[in-house]
């Protein structure tokens, strides 16, 4: 059954890219499931008796770029990072038996909105059920990345994670000259001479560009603060090298204090055991419905058996996907 219908939603594919009805890239999913969420234990401390099952430390996975677009594939509901996050973290809020929560970090970072939101719904998330937070960065953590790590009580890095990038982008191009060259001018009727502004088709406008600069001023003070609210261990001195955009593997960034150890997806379940005074828990790990779950490293949250591959999305920044559109970024895009 299952070969048949993959055979027919192959041939549907096909005849949807040849026909134009399709972009030329589709994330194809044969088990959608319900959008329920599951756990799966990763690992435990010890085989549960009957004296009861050892209470849980519950792993999220915040994976590929940040957003509030949602990213269906042909057949699957649309979803997106934001959603998924914020749907874990109310099941680890309900569950009595959680005490607390490991969000392991794979991100380059995304759109300024949706990194405030998933770091706001972190620190809800802690304040409202007083269950430690402690992020695990796996190979990225950057820019919205590291964002939204500063809401967790303690950040663990592999010495090899890449973390870092503290800043702000807002991505320009202009073609208006490269036009006028074969006689095409552009030309926008707008209602204020700021309505169109940094449109890519007409000359470029210096005041325009001092009005995205103030707003990215304004976007990197924020995540300035919130480095300094959170990582007081900074020295002064070497603040400013800290926050300049650049990026830091796991052990430089525990180094200048961006970070507060060096360890595994292991190491960061020994610190929320800790900072929730438990000797010994579950690791469960939350995922979609369906998904196979073999280890802490499991794919994304959305992978299910017969789901296409995914896990590149956040090497390739997921701009195969065209999911990147205008706007401010804590981002890195090297």
């Amino acid at each position: 059954m299952q070969r048949r219908l993959l055979t027919t939603t192959l041939l549907l594919a096909t005849l949807c890219l040849t026909t134009g009805c399709l972009p030329s890239r589709v994330a194809i999913d044969l088990d959608p499931g319900d959008g329920r969420i599951e756990s799966t234990q990763v690992f435990a401390d010890r085989e549960s008796s009957w004296f009861g099952a050892l209470p849980k430390v519950a792993l999220i996975d915040v994976d590929g770029v940040l957003s509030h677009i949602p990213q269906p594939g042909l057949i699957t509901p649309a979803s997106n990072p934001v959603d998924r996050v914020v749907a874990r973290l109310r099941e680890a809020e309900r569950d009595e038996s959680v005490r607390a929560v490991v969000l392991r970090v794979n991100s380059p970072g995304g759109t300024v909105g949706a990194s405030e939101t998933i770091y706001e719904e972190i620190r809800r998330f802690s304040e409202r059920s007083g269950k430690p937070v402690v992020v695990s960065m796996s190979e990225l953590a950057a820019s919205g990345g590291y964002y939204i790590s500063l809401a967790s009580d303690r950040i663990v890095a592999q010495p090899s994670t890449i973390t870092g990038s503290v800043g702000v982008i807002f991505q320009t191009f202009n073609v208006s000259e490269g036009l006028s060259m074969i006689g095409i001018e552009g030309r926008a009727v707008t209602s204020g001479p700021n309505k169109a502004i940094a449109s890519p088709f007409e000359p470029t406008d210096p005041e325009h560009y001092e009005i995205l600069q103030g707003i990215v001023d304004g976007f990197y003070a924020d995540f300035r603060e919130r480095v300094i609210e959170h990582r007081p261990g900074i020295p002064t001195d070497e603040l400013a090298i800290a926050t300049d955009g650049r990026i830091f593997t796991g052990a430089q960034a525990l180094e200048i204090g961006l970070v507060d150890q060096l360890g595994t997806v292991y190491d960061a379940f020994e610190a929320a055991k800790s900072l929730a005074g438990l000797t010994e828990a579950q690791l469960v790990k939350y995922h979609a419905e369906g998904a196979r779950v073999n280890s802490p490293y499991a794919a994304a949250p959305d992978t299910r058996p017969n789901t296409v591959d995914r896990s590149v999305d956040v090497t390739l920044f997921e701009i195969e996907n065209a999911r990147f559109t205008t706007g401010f970024y804590y981002l890195w895009r090297p």
